[in-house]
Parts: structure tokens; C-alpha cells; sequence
């Protein structure tokens, strides 16, 4: 019998305005975790539901900030699971689409794991010679989930003040 193969820890930007929820709301919550929902872009949906895995990191972007930038890192704890927000017709994301015997919209959750000692801005991410294929630099892109490689998360980390 062989070892069950550890699946290859995958690397994320999750976007967020700082107005509603900061990366200082996520390490102020219970055990530094939060669940992440309210994401209604089914490109975004697909990678919370089929691709984030317990283990993963996601870098913590201020969007809609000045400056913008990535202020922190989150670990993924969870595996993608329906977002109950879509339900509750009280809840701002609240779809009266979704159902629970098939739901549109998914969750993970993620626990804060550093706040950066400052912020690493869009335009520095912008001047870096080996970053201009990351998909938050593409004209155009405004997932609130993005990938990151593996080569873009060890450049970012350098970066860090």
C-alpha cells in the first residue's frame, strides 16, 4: 500500500475593503478565523468550491483602500461548503436563487496567520519585472479570489517591509 500523496499546497489573493472587513477584523475574531462568504462571481465561487484546500495561503488585499495593497496572510482551514449568507433573506448577500439542495454560492474559512509590518502597495506589486503575469495586475481583473503561483508568492514574501 502506498502513502496517500499530499495534494500541492496552492497559493490565493482574496480581496476585501477594508471598510467592511480588514484584515485587523480577522485577527480580532474567535481563534483568528472567520468564514469567507459573500462571494457572488461564479468564476471566484469555483475556486472556493473546487480548488481551496485546508493548507493553502491567501494573501489579504485592502481593495477600494488608498493605497490598495496586501496588508496580511490567511491560512484556507476548510475545504469549500455552501454559503448559508445566500439563504438568509435578512443577510446583504442573500440570493433568493440559491437553494440548499443545490446551491449557487460557496465559503471557505480562513484563519489569520501575519499581519505584514506594511503594506506592500498595488503600484510596487505593479513595478516588479517577474510579477507582470499575475492575474491582479491584468487589465481588467477584479476577481475577488484570485490564484497566485508559486513563484509570485515567494517574490511578494521578499517583498515584504
Amino acid at each position: 500500500m502506498t502513502p496517500d500523496k499530499q495534494p500541492e499546497r496552492r497559493y490565493w489573493l482574496l480581496k476585501t475593503e477594508p471598510t467592511s472587513f480588514s484584515f485587523d477584523d480577522l485577527m480580532k475574531a474567535p481563534k483568528q478565523t472567520t468564514t469567507w462568504d459573500g462571494v457572488r462571481n461564479y468564476q471566484a465561487r469555483n475556486m472556493l468550491r473546487d480548488q481551496m484546500k485546508p493548507g493553502d495561503l491567501a494573501f489579504i488585499y485592502h481593495s477600494s483602500a488608498d493605497p490598495a495593497g496586501i496588508v496580511g496572510i490567511a491560512e484556507v482551514v476548510s475545504g469549500g461548503y455552501p454559503d448559508s449568507s445566500a439563504f438568509d433573506p435578512r443577510d446583504s448577500h442573500y440570493d433568493p436563487k440559491s437553494r440548499r439542495e443545490s446551491p449557487s454560492w460557496f465559503v471557505v474559512d480562513i484563519k489569520g496567520v501575519e499581519r505584514l509590518s506594511g503594506m506592500i502597495t498595488l503600484d510596487r506589486l505593479r513595478g516588479v519585472k517577474r510579477l507582470e503575469k499575475m492575474v491582479l495586475l491584468q487589465r481588467g481583473s477584479r476577481l475577488s479570489v484570485q490564484p497566485v503561483t508559486a513563484e509570485e508568492w515567494e517574490i511578494i514574501t521578499k517583498l515584504r517591509p
